[in-house]
């Protein structure tokens, strides 16, 4: 493939981007047409706990489970340029709008290498607010699978991307 690639002109390769972006959305699997680590996480993490995915102007959550409790959903894909486990800015952590952050760390190929649910108040404890994006910054590092408070879901959401069908 990536040599097929490879002859394609950068024209050419950016609107090939564009239809995968855009079967991903017809297939449900992305809601966006933006970097699809996201949309694709949320998909993921919503089959795996049965959760309904929030409007996507929702502040301070993207899903919730059938007891409402909130759900903050998170991805990061580590490649062989970037090791970086630092997920995307969380806006508004002192307010308490989600219960748990829900965070997969992904391997270059997106298949799943962790996957972990952490509770608010362990967001809260380890997150750094910068002000210069008015943020809070959390990184899924290996040592926040050993908080006890800290539920590894790697398998279940690992199933959920064998069954769709979305490994590599």
């Amino acid at each position: 493939m990536k040599t097929m690639l490879q002859a394609c002109s950068s024209t050419e390769l950016l609107q090939a981007y564009c239809s995968v972006l855009e079967i991903l959305r017809e297939r449900n699997v992305i809601r966006s047409s933006n970097n699809p680590v996201a949309d694709y996480t949320e998909h993921l993490i919503c089959e795996a706990l049965t959760l309904t995915l929030a409007p996507k102007s929702t502040t301070g959550f993207d899903a919730h489970d059938e007891q409402n409790r909130k759900y903050e959903i998170k991805g990061r894909r580590i490649t062989r340029h970037s090791k970086s486990r630092q997920l995307s800015a969380i806006r508004g952590l002192n307010e308490g709008h989600f219960s748990f952050l829900a965070g997969v760390v992904f391997n270059e190929d997106f298949t799943i290498l962790k996957a972990c649910l952490v509770p608010h108040a362990v967001v809260s404890e380890l997150a750094t607010y910068r002000e210069h994006v008015n943020a809070w910054i959390f990184h899924l590092r290996d040592s926040v699978w050993e908080i006890p408070s800290v539920v590894d879901i790697t398998g279940v959401v690992h199933a959920i991307q064998v069954k769709s069908g979305c490994t590599g």
